[in-house]
């Protein structure tokens, strides 16, 4: 754990760590399910989180490694045994939560991007710089049967959490599935995963699985306060962000939720588009440092497209509305399942029309205000 300080290519600026993260919200299910299976000592070896991004896989990892390294198994003969644990639930103060939460603790090895370079120094100014490799590459994995065989002598458990093992390259995820093949004495693996479909089937197959859910409006709220970013709009950042914590954090540090019922503005005046207000939107993404506005833009774009096509296709507009007036405009633009069908064809030609163009450098502008002519083109007269 030496170099998890380091920036970190995949974290949010601006939330917290997720091993900082006291509580797992809106979760209990597959907590519990973790819990049932120490206390009745059916422990596997590997434990596959799944689910969207952004709904806790990565709190619950470390939450079970601070449990698992806190938490004595159950012995079955004892006779004065404590009672078994109800909760991943410990204590702050406790000296695994301590060492955890100053990234210090000996008996967890995070596996993630690897920087370039070997030292310390030279991983951190790779990430200063987001020079990192884009993949989990096999030296990743390979470090791990050093983490295993120092970490044996004193007898504790161990354990391996890989965020996110969708990113190991083949080889990368051939070493793995040797250790899988062969798991070693008192070692737990932690996989989290957005797509397992696209992980080895070899690898799934010995992974018991936790599927995270989807949080809904009130436990996305909590979430946000206890991360301690604020937000007034929180049952509008849910619907956009599809129940993701990680989601609606994002859409609210870079402004999203306002973004989004610009759009739903500019939509509203289809199909003659108010072109002062697109030319206002489109300027956004040319502004200088502009690109992380761009690809908000785009995203929220995909969205509107993907609302309106359920909103055609179903006959009722997505609940809750994520802006003042969009349920109204979304009937009137998509009201047969034939419109949705244009709207989810349109959807599919501008995302490929935008990863194009930032590819090659066109122009912003240019880009996001051809986007807007093409949906007041499909919009029904």
């Amino acid at each position: 754990m030496s170099d998890d300080t380091l920036p970190q290519p995949e974290r949010l600026e601006g939330a917290p760590h997720p091993r900082d993260t006291a509580r797992l919200i809106g979760q209990d299910a597959a907590q519990q399910a973790f819990v049932d299976a120490f206390n009745t000592g059916r422990l596997h070896h590997a434990w596959m989180l799944t689910g969207p991004r952004g709904v806790g896989k990565a709190t619950l990892a470390w939450r079970i490694a601070r449990f698992l390294l806190a938490t004595p198994l159950p012995d079955p003969n004892a006779m004065f045994a404590d009672p078994p644990p109800t909760s991943l639930d410990i204590p702050a103060d406790h000296p695994v939560a301590r060492r955890i939460l100053a990234g210090g603790e000996p008996g967890v090895h995070l596996v993630r991007l690897g920087g370039m370079g070997s030292s310390e120094s030279e991983r951190a100014k790779a990430f200063t710089e987001k020079k990192f490799s884009k993949v989990i590459r096999v030296d990743e994995i390979r470090e791990l049967g050093r983490f295993i065989h120092m970490s044996a002598a004193d007898g504790g458990f161990r354990v391996i959490i890989i965020d996110d093992a969708d990113l190991m390259n083949t080889a990368a995820a051939n070493a793995l599935l040797k250790i899988l093949e062969e798991p070693p004495a008192r070692t737990l693996l932690i996989l989290i995963s957005h797509q397992p479909s696209g992980l080895l089937p070899t690898i799934r197959s010995r992974c018991r699985t936790l599927n995270l859910t989807p949080l809904n409006a009130a436990e996305v709220a909590e979430a946000m306060t206890q991360a301690q970013v604020q937000a007034a709009n929180t049952d509008a950042l849910a619907a956009l962000s599809g129940g993701s914590v990680g989601g609606a954090m994002r859409l609210s540090l870079m402004g999203g939720a306002g973004l989004y019922g610009e759009l739903v503005a500019l939509l509203g005046t289809l199909p003659h588009m108010d072109r002062a207000h697109a030319l206002k939107l489109a300027e956004l993404a040319a502004a200088r440092g502009g690109e992380a506005k761009r690809d908000l833009l785009f995203t929220l774009i995909d969205l509107l497209l993907s609302r309106l096509a359920r909103t055609g296709a179903t006959g009722t507009p997505p609940s809750p509305q994520a802006a003042n007036g969009e349920a109204d405009i979304l009937k009137r633009l998509s009201p047969t399942p034939h419109q949705a069908r244009v709207w989810a064809d349109l959807a599919a030609e501008i995302g490929a029309r935008a990863r194009h163009g930032i590819a090659v450098n066109l122009d912003p502008a240019a880009l996001v205000l051809d986007t807007f002519f093409k949906m007041a083109k499909a919009a029904p007269r």
